[in-house]
């Protein structure tokens, strides 16, 4: 029995295309992109560290009243926060919902396997599944400051020094953040296939700057935690 039987009426425009495998590639793309942004931004945050603890701590102070005195403290970067947990869950749920269905359409191994496919279908899968785990200690650690030696709400730099003066946690960010620059370089060109950004005279470009994207923001991520490591801030 179909959905419009049920109800009495068609399924909504949007929840067709929700169903579609297109619409969720669609789904996979926008909200992938959304949080390269928000990427890219928050590591020319965290590169302030790098100016001293002043400089850092001012900048979160300054996060913190964004939208003031129209928004209370904090209200701009909490509608930031759930923003970008409506784009991690609707990113994991479409991947999650395509990769099922991957597996449907193909109940039976192939009898010569797709390496490269294989490869990246790997890389995506597991690198999505640590990047989650790391979210959520990243959280507790650098924003609740529940896990961290220091955990001063508006001492930032504080917490980033006590967080990366244990090594386990500092390797096991530098390991999310190869993770997530692997992500990144296949993500950010299915994206574009997806959104029809691509053509034969365009892909170059694409891949390169899926290249440079990753690249970049993998250095920039783990020039933090390599400088604590080795003292350069401390």
């Amino acid at each position: 029995m179909t959905t419009a039987t049920r109800t009495g009426r068609p399924p909504s425009l949007l929840l067709n295309l929700w169903r579609s495998t297109v619409g969720k590639k669609a789904v996979m793309a926008v909200s992938g992109l959304l949080m390269l942004l928000y990427l890219v931004a928050h590591m020319l945050g965290n590169l302030q560290i790098f100016f001293g603890p002043a400089e850092i701590n001012h900048y979160a102070h300054w996060l913190r009243t964004l939208g003031t005195p129209f928004l209370r403290y904090e209200w701009l970067i909490w509608i930031f926060r759930f923003g970008l947990l409506a784009a991690v869950v609707a990113h994991g749920v479409s991947a999650y919902q395509l990769s099922r269905r991957d597996l449907a359409a193909r109940p039976t191994k192939y009898a010569h396997k797709r390496h490269r496919a294989s490869y990246a279908t790997r890389t995506m899968r597991w690198g999505g599944v640590i990047l989650g785990l790391f979210v959520v200690w990243h959280i507790l650690d650098l924003t609740t400051g529940t896990v961290n030696p220091v955990g001063e709400h508006e001492h930032p730099y504080q917490n980033v020094v006590a967080s990366f003066d244990r090594w386990p946690v500092a390797l096991f960010y530098v390991l999310a953040v190869l993770a997530l620059g692997l992500h990144i370089r296949h993500g950010f060109w299915s994206a574009a296939q997806t959104l029809g950004a691509n053509s034969p005279r365009r892909d170059r470009t694409l891949k390169l700057a899926a290249n440079g994207l990753a690249l970049l923001l993998t250095v920039g991520f783990v020039s933090v935690p390599v400088s604590v490591m080795i003292g350069i801030v401390k």
